[in-house]
């Protein structure tokens, strides 16, 4: 018989979070009611909602076998637990017609054990279901925890935010995510290159492992100051250019996002049973993780444009020069989360910048 204290660490997909981990493991002794996460997609939120959920789940056993904590650990880690809930949105934002269904759920016993765990992702973008779930986070049932995910406390989660314990999930360290691409097979210098193009964000750069291009990106970006001539032209075209590149980072979740479908038809022939309402959730999702890429990649390129302009700070440039352009290009990175006009914001960026001239 195996020793069930032989086991494999839960928090173990949570990569360079010590703090949060280390946090999360001491609160497992007096769980809250509600825990906010707050960390951008591929920062590990989302994967230490899992673990955690799966230790509190399986934290009631009686028997002391250490079974049933292996099994909440396995189901949980898949997000399949009978009293696991997951909640993600439908539409652009969570709708109150969703935060009614997470209320009502919460208000009925947990389906398996004595405790029931809802995860509520994207919260950031709770928009008016937010004082609907409120009084249900703020007060739930005894058998209840809420894990509320989201990448920032806007003003409309500034409420319930205070109502929960807030666990930080800043940016994976560079080092940490290079160091788990190399664990995973990937060579060092390819994950030198993707760790640095992933901006914190280890879903990112597992992506960016199979892209033979993310080293070309990124010099476009950085090259565009030195191409600026100050005409609305060349700005135009530059942004054609730069956006045409977004497509060919997505390619991969294409083709993965190809096989769920193909997944989901097959087991729909074997079934005999079509499922629409699975399938539209399945091409929601599939449209939020494709969004997600090309904005990271932006957001990406958009780094690599203000290290050419630090780079040229560096070497004696104008002071003013860096901090108006850094100004623009963070006006940016902070509308695309509402705004996305790629095209349009992109190209009023360029007209706006300065221009540089090439280094020798």
């Amino acid at each position: 018989m195996s020793d069930p204290e032989v086991m494999v660490d839960p928090f173990a997909e949570v990569i360079g979070q010590e703090v949060a981990v280390a946090f999360l493991r001491s609160a497992l002794d007096r769980p809250v009611h509600a825990y906010l996460f707050v960390g951008r997609p591929g920062s590990g939120s989302r994967a230490a909602a899992r673990a955690f959920a799966g230790e509190l789940l399986g934290a009631t056993a009686e028997d002391g076998t250490g079974v049933p904590l292996e099994r909440s650990r396995r189901l949980a880690a898949t997000e399949s637990h009978p009293s696991l809930f997951v909640f993600e949105r439908e539409g652009a934002s969570i709708s109150v017609e969703q935060a009614r269904a997470v209320v009502a759920r919460a208000s009925l016993a947990p389906p398996e054990g004595d405790l029931q765990v809802f995860v509520l992702c994207d919260f950031h973008l709770v928009s008016q279901a937010g004082p609907t779930l409120l009084k249900a986070i703020e007060e739930p049932p005894d058998s209840t925890v809420f894990i509320v995910l989201a990448d920032e406390v806007t003003p409309e989660l500034v409420t319930i935010a205070s109502r929960c314990t807030v666990v930080e999930f800043p940016p994976v360290p560079e080092g940490a995510l290079r160091s788990q691409l190399v664990a995973e097979g990937v060579s060092g210098e390819v994950a030198d290159v993707a760790a640095r193009a992933a901006g914190g964000d280890l879903d990112r750069a597992r992506l960016l492992v199979g892209d033979p291009q993310v080293v070309a990106r990124r010099t476009a970006w950085y090259s565009v100051p030195d191409r600026l001539d100050g005409s609305g032209h060349t700005a135009m075209q530059l942004a054609d250019e730069l956006l045409a590149t977004l497509d060919e980072v997505a390619e991969p979740l294409r083709q993965r996002h190809a096989g769920e479908l193909e997944e989901l038809d097959a087991a729909e022939q074997a079934l005999g049973d079509r499922r629409p309402g699975e399938r539209k959730r399945l091409q929601e999702r599939q449209q939020r993780e494709e969004r997600r890429v090309r904005t990271d990649e932006l957001r990406a390129g958009l780094a690599a444009l203000s290290d050419r302009y630090r780079d040229e700070l560096a070497a004696g440039g104008d002071p003013g020069v860096f901090t108006g352009a850094s100004r623009l290009i963070q006006d940016l990175c902070d509308s695309l989360v509402f705004n996305p006009r790629e095209r349009l914001q992109v190209q009023s960026l360029l007209v706006h910048l300065p221009v540089l001239r090439p280094r020798t």
